[in-house]
């Protein structure tokens, strides 16, 4: 399968044709806190207006991720999520939806279930990206050689440290870009000081693949403004707080605040 300048596939340029281009994603962790209950939450986010799903496969080394989403690996490690649990929970999203999902993990559960295998089993279930946090710039292409056979999408991040290679990053990206809004690790944040609309304006001097901001986003205020000056909005940690918080039942609050923050993204 063959991608083109902007999309790997259809399902993630869908995410972003609805409301003026701006997406909404959220994301949650594979297993926490257990399998029925990730279905049943991707599948309530959706209703309440998500555009696209991340789901973490649980890894013990998150480098990325400050201690909310370290906690939710735990937790589903404990509960004995593996990868191919996380296929599987995907095979059952797709039973009843086609909402673009993406996996967010780490290049040693990747490389040790095989490259090719791994993304083979992606497009045979319907995995349309995937986000690699410590995935280096200069070893991307030993992966994205295996994705591009599948159809699958080789997300690429744009942190504020990018700056030398914003534009050579982004002239190669697919899917959509993720730009990191604030230095270190995942997480809710007060502010985000971050000059985000410089990245954004450096990306889109060379590219029209949309760009997504996550790390700190946390209010529909903050949402809104990230969506003001991008194409969309990501947040994480708040929705795995509570998932923490409430555990099994967490499903009415998750719908609720989802809610919440699309029509943020919407108003941008």
């Amino acid at each position: 399968m063959q991608a083109d300048n902007r999309f790997v596939n259809n399902k993630i340029h869908k995410a972003f044709e609805n409301n003026n281009g701006k997406a909404f994603i959220a994301f949650l962790t594979a297993g926490d806190p257990d399998a029925d209950s990730t279905v049943k939450f991707v599948l309530e986010m959706e209703k309440a207006g998500a555009d696209l799903i991340e789901i973490g496969i649980p890894f013990s080394d998150p480098t990325a991720e400050g201690v909310v989403i370290q906690d939710a690996n735990i937790r589903a490690l404990k509960g004995g999520m593996t990868t191919d649990g996380a296929f599987e929970i995907v095979r059952r999203i797709r039973e009843v939806s086609q909402i673009p999902l993406c996996f967010m993990t780490y290049c040693n559960p990747v490389f040790h279930y095989g490259y090719d295998r791994f993304f083979a089993k992606c497009e045979e279930l319907g995995v349309d990206g995937i986000i690699i946090p410590d995935l280096p710039y200069e070893e991307k292409a030993e992966m994205d050689e295996p994705a591009n056979a599948h159809g699958v999408a080789v997300i690429s991040m744009i942190a504020p440290t990018s700056e030398a290679r914003i534009q050579t990053t982004a002239k190669e990206a697919k899917g959509f870009i993720y730009v990191v809004s604030s230095m270190g690790v995942t997480g809710v944040r007060s502010e985000i000081k971050t000059d985000v609309a410089a990245i954004v304006q450096s990306i889109r001097e060379v590219t029209d693949v949309p760009c997504a901001v996550g790390f700190g986003i946390s209010t529909p205020e903050q949402a809104k403004k990230m969506a003001s000056i991008s194409d969309g909005s990501i947040v994480g940690s708040a929705i795995v707080k509570i998932i923490a918080a409430k555990g099994k039942d967490a499903a009415p609050d998750l719908a609720a605040y989802v809610r919440s923050m699309k029509a943020a993204v919407e108003e941008a």
